[in-house]
Order: structure tokens, then C-alpha cells, then sequence
């Protein structure tokens, strides 16, 4: 038993699955923090051209007259 447990501790071989599944992570979380901001940030500009072009289509059009 006390061998086994040594051979336990000395292998190293799944180490590296480990940092690439942290990493993973990592980036998917930045993903979805940055995925958040613009999302937010596009909305609040559709809903600003929307009222800009809502405002454009209520007033009244004048054809300008030449003498």
C-alpha cells in the first residue's frame, strides 16, 4: 500500500488536463463578462436610434416651394 500511494503522488501525467480545463474556464468566463457588456451596451444604442428614428417619422414633411 505504501508503494502504491508513493506511485499516486509521483504521477503527474493528468496535471495537465487540469491547468488546460482551468484555463477553459477562465476564458469562457471572460467570454461571457464581455458577451454581458456589449449586449447591454448594443440595446441601450438600438432603443436610442429607435427613438431618433420615431421622432424623425412623426414630424411633419414640407416640400420646400420654389418661386
Amino acid at each position: 500500500m505504501k508503494l502504491f500511494s508513493k506511485r499516486f503522488r509521483d504521477d503527474d501525467a493528468g496535471a495537465v488536463t487540469v491547468d488546460w480545463v482551468v484555463l477553459t474556464a477562465g476564458i469562457v468566463g471572460l467570454a461571457i463578462g464581455a458577451f454581458a457588456a456589449v449586449e447591454s451596451n448594443t440595446a441601450t444604442l438600438a432603443g436610442a436610434a429607435a427613438d431618433q428614428v420615431g421622432a424623425q417619422d412623426a414630424s411633419p414633411t414640407t416640400i420646400p416651394t420654389t418661386p
